[in-house]
Order: C-alpha cells, then structure tokens, then sequence
C-alpha cells in the first residue's frame, strides 16, 4: 500500500487540511510507492506562522550557535548518507553514486554557512566626521520560502536554506511532489540537531501551495529553480507583492570542442556530462559544438560506441551508469523531442526509445540518444529537453560556435576543451554565460563561490549560495554615530557633510 507521505510544520509531520494528494513513484519499477499531499492555503498559512511565531528569537540567536546547529546536521548526514541517497534514489531514480555526489555538493553548502559568524562581520569606520563614526551590518530578513525541482530533491534545498538560516532566518521549503520524502528527512534531522520548532518547514504540494507563499504577506523572500516560464513567473508574482526574489530557469548548455583538444579527455567529459542523472541536470552539456568537419568526424567516432554502451538500469543496481527518468510524463515528453530531431531532419546515430530492461518493464527508461548535424533552428537546439539527448552542432570555426552561445535565449553554463590558452581566455572574457568552465565540462562553482547563470537561465540580482547567497538572505543597515561632548552648536539646517 503506497505510503503516506505528509508536510513537517512547527517541528512536527502533518498531516494537513487538504483533501488532495498525488501519486509518488519508483521510476525503476513505475511502482506507485507513496501519497503526497498537497498543501492548500491553510496548511501554507499554518508554516509561515509557525516560522512567524519563533522568528524573532531566532534572528537573536547568536550567529555561533546558529552555526553550531548546522555542524550538528552536518555530522548527521555525513553519517547516514547512504540512507538519504537511497530514499533519492528509490523516488528520483538516478544511481546511488550520482546521489551520494548530490548530498555532497549539499553538504558543502552547510559546512560553507557554519562559517557565519565570520560571514556576517560588519564594516567599521572611524571618525566619519569629528566624533561621528559609522558602522554597517546585515540583519536577516524574516521568514523565507524555497521552491525546489525534482532533479536535486537534497542539493538543491541546501542551496538555500542553510545559509538562509545561518544569516538567522526561518525558512518554508516547497519540494517537487515527484520526489517529496527526502525533505522530510532533512527535516528530521535539523529537529536532532538542535533547530527550534518552526524555524524550517516542509509543505508539500502545486501550484496552490506556490502561490500561497508567493503572496503571503508574512514571505519576505523567494528562492526557486526550476523551468524558465516558471521561473519568470515566480520572480514576477514575488516581486509584484514586494518581495526580495531569485528565480533560477532552464539552460541550454554547449561544450566546444577546439581542433587541439584532448580527445579521449573531451569524449568522457561529455559522456559524463550529457548522461548523467539521464541529463536532468540543469548543468547538463545538452550542444556539443566541435570547430571544423575533421574535429566533428573525430568527435563522432569516439562518441558513438560510447553511447550504445551505457550501462542504463535501475539505480540500485552498482552496474548502472544512467538510470531512469522521474516519471513516465516526462519519458515521454523527451520521446517526443527525439521524434521532433528526426522529423525536423537532424541525424539520429544513437536512438535511445523503446528501452526496456527485463524485470523492470515499467519503469520510465530511455537511452542515450545522439543527434548530429543539429542546426539552431531545430527545437532539439533551441528548448531544454532535460533528458539523455546530446547533439552535435558543427561550426567552422571558433567565431561561429561562439556566436552560437552568445545568441541563445539560455546562459546558464558553457565549456570549452582546449590546450591553446588564448582561446581558453578569450573564451572566459567574451562568452555570455554565467558559469564557464576551461577544460571541465561541468562548471558548478563550489559552496564558498556562488551559482547562477545569465539570460533566461536566471531571474533577480543575486546568484546562490556563497556570498551572494548572503547578501541575499540579509539586509544591509548603516549606523552612525555621535554621542554629546557638552559642545552645542545649533541646529544645523543644511544636508550634513561631516566634516
């Protein structure tokens, strides 16, 4: 009987008012494992005021103890790593290795906020004036929400929260319902390790739930990644109801492959980078763009044989390199972009659909697909497909195929694979893309860095984690000074100068 799966409110599950709940599945098995429910107003209602009512003395926790709540979780989830990776992948169905990656990138992120007392010192100035000194400070903002996507149900939660509650605020997390249990775990083990009740909150659900946080007057901000017209639609609401937000949308990422490139070096790298998690990364190298026809034959060559190999089955399984997509919708949906690469008369090398795997007949697999000779007017070019779909798109020369970055609606991350340094800067200073990597085809920066891309792959002025992520989860306020000497001067009716 599938397993109920409620919200986490005030330190404690819950089962909600909402009468609605959705299905969760096993992708390896099409197995229904789990009911969801779905959050209405009330129940979104019912966190914000849970987070309301002890908001207050959490800002005034001292940072040192904020941090050392989240060492505590930190210690907690190192430990029992393989329990959460297992609940990601019985939900998510990527391989447990590629979920153990994912927590820790996650963890990462924690152990970067557990260095806040020292992320939130001021700025001091003396003597602004005579006798007037000026200090700054960052306070936290109040109660925040995070809305989070299917494709990371642990690294992309922290993300956000735990620097949102080292700067000292309480947080609201709305997961994907398609793989919601492993942020009740989560919650869990903040409870353990020491957070208040009410500082963070799980609540399930759609767009019913989204929008109830996106209009609460009591949510002084919104963090989100997701789908780009999601994305756009999130920051506008939020920021429509006076809202601090940060939208993180879609990508379209390519990897050029120069004439002097490291081969073998370049194969693996987009082999990794376009397959695994079955390419529902939103990092995922989805355009390889190599410069010159011998370039491209060469690519091709290695590439093909590569791709007929990977290892696809059910995450569980040691031996898998891919395994299946979230749900049977969105198997489907990339079907339907392969059918649309052949019909618009992109070459097919390696087709991926129709993949079934004995014992596993329902499970939502596809394989790795290859599309060469790609043009930009091809939906398989322009959309993100979010699935084991590569394509090759060739270009005449290094001029070409950046212009081709350049010109797409996504700047989310690039690469290049070369040995020449020139072009490697010229790459970095000149390419219109958020995150750039040199030789490394999936450029996430680490936690003490920030994330975020340019163009329609991200909505709002600050990127996540790292110090933007502070700034962004914190306000600034300027203090300035002067305490009474017995001097009386007058009232002064001029702007002050301090001098």
């Amino acid at each position: 009987m599938p397993t109920a799966i409620t919200h986490f409110i005030g330190g404690r599950t819950v089962a909600g008012t909402s009468t609605r709940t959705a299905p969760v599945y096993n992708p390896a098995t099409g197995e229904e494992t789990g009911r969801v429910a779905l959050a209405n107003t009330a129940d979104v209602n019912a966190a914000v005021a849970a987070a309301k009512a002890v908001a207050h003395a959490w800002a005034h926790t001292t940072p040192l103890r904020r941090a050392r709540i989240l060492n505590a979780f930190l210690r907690i989830a190192e430990e029992r790593t393989d329990e959460l990776a297992a609940l990601i992948t019985a939900e998510h169905g990527k391989v447990l290795s590629d979920a153990k990656g994912e927590i820790q990138r996650g963890l990462e992120v924690v152990e970067f906020a557990t260095g806040i007392p020292q992320l939130l010192k001021g700025e001091v100035t003396e003597n602004v004036g005579t006798r007037v000194d000026s200090h700054a400070l960052r306070q936290p903002l109040g109660v925040v929400a995070g809305i989070t996507p299917f494709n990371f149900p642990v690294m992309v939660p922290m993300w956000m929260f735990p620097v949102a509650l080292a700067c000292g605020n309480c947080f609201v997390l709305k997961p994907s319902e398609r793989d919601p249990s492993p942020a009740l775990l989560v919650a869990a083990w903040l409870k353990e390790a020491g957070l208040p009740d009410g500082v963070f909150s799980v609540v399930h659900g759609d767009k019913e739930a989204v929008d109830a946080l996106l209009h609460h007057p009591d949510i002084a901000a919104v963090s989100f990644v997701g789908s780009t017209p999601i994305a756009r639609y999130i920051y506008a609401t939020a920021t429509a109801n006076g809202k601090r937000a940060q939208a993180l949308g879609g990508a379209k990422n390519h990897m050029i492959v120069m004439p002097d490139a490291d081969m073998d070096q370049a194969v693996d790298a987009l082999m990794g980078a376009a397959y695994g998690s079955a390419g529902e990364r939103c990092m995922a190298i989805s355009v390889a763009v190599p410069v010159g026809e011998k370039t491209a034959d060469a690519l091709v060559a290695k590439l093909i044989p590569k791709v007929r190999a990977l290892k696809v089955g059910p995450g569980t399984d040691p031996d898998s390199e891919m395994g299946p997509l979230v749900t049977k919708v969105h198997r489907d949906k990339v079907s339907g972009y392969i059918d649309a690469g052949v019909a618009e008369g992109a070459e097919l090398l390696v087709d991926g659909r129709g993949l079934s795997l004995q014992g596993y007949e329902g499970g939502y697999f596809l394989g790795g697909t290859l599309f060469d000779r790609v043009t930009p007017e091809m939906s398989i070019y322009r959309e993100e497909i979010f699935g084991p779909v590569l394509a090759i798109t060739r270009a005449p020369d290094y001029a070409t195929a950046a212009k081709l970055i350049n010109e797409h609606e996504f700047g989310n991350g690039t690469a290049i694979f070369t040995r020449d340094g020139d072009a490697a800067r010229e790459f970095a200073h000149g390419i219109e893309v958020g995150m750039v990597g040199i030789n490394v085809p999936i450029p996430v920066p680490m936690a003490f860095h920030s994330f975020g891309g340019w163009k329609a792959s991200l909505f709002g002025d600050h990127h996540m984690h790292g110090p933007e992520g502070v700034r962004f989860y914190t306000r600034l306020k300027t203090i300035t000074t002067r305490w009474p000497t017995g001097i009386r001067a007058g009232a002064d009716f001029v702007m002050p100068t301090m001098e």
